[in-house]
């Protein structure tokens, strides 16, 4: 189950005009990334089985990599997150000397679909990325069927 977590370190700070040289952006009128869930053929997310057996703390940076995912988008960069290979990028988040990883892929321009996460220790192992190639060419072959509900 993922956390609920309400921003209420944050709250006011979406409604907030940016000012950046003469740039001005209204942050009401941005439009959000949809994050969405891979499901498998029998229903389960591996996400969501990893990112259960994380300790607390471990999920709350995860959770909060996701959220910037649903803000930023395809403008989302090192250091939180990187370009893997084949349309799959990575989610980056380390806590006590462990890397954790969320790889995911974009669906289309409004859709970042998360595959599975996994804790590594140096590189992302290459079968992790083919693992992760293999659900997105599923998912863009059935969107609907691969794409996790909660009950």
């Amino acid at each position: 189950m993922v956390p609920t977590w309400s921003g209420d370190r944050l709250r006011g700070f979406a409604k907030q005009t940016c000012v950046f040289a003469i740039l001005r952006i209204d942050w009401d009128r941005v439009s959000k990334t949809r994050v969405a869930l891979y499901r498998e053929e029998d229903g389960s997310c591996p996400f969501i089985e990893w990112f259960d057996e994380l300790p607390a703390k471990a999920q709350d940076k995860c959770y909060l990599r996701l959220e910037r995912l649903r803000e930023m988008g395809h403008e989302l960069r090192r250091p939180e997150a990187d370009f893997l290979r084949d349309g799959i990028y990575e989610l980056r988040a380390s806590l006590g000397g462990v890397n954790h990883r969320i790889l995911y892929f974009f669906h289309g321009a409004v859709a970042a679909v998360v595959s599975h996460g996994l804790a590594k220790e140096r590189l992302v192992p290459p079968k992790e990325i083919d693992r992760a190639v293999e659900r997105k060419r599923r998912f863009e072959a059935n969107p609907s069927k691969h794409t996790y509900e909660e009950a």
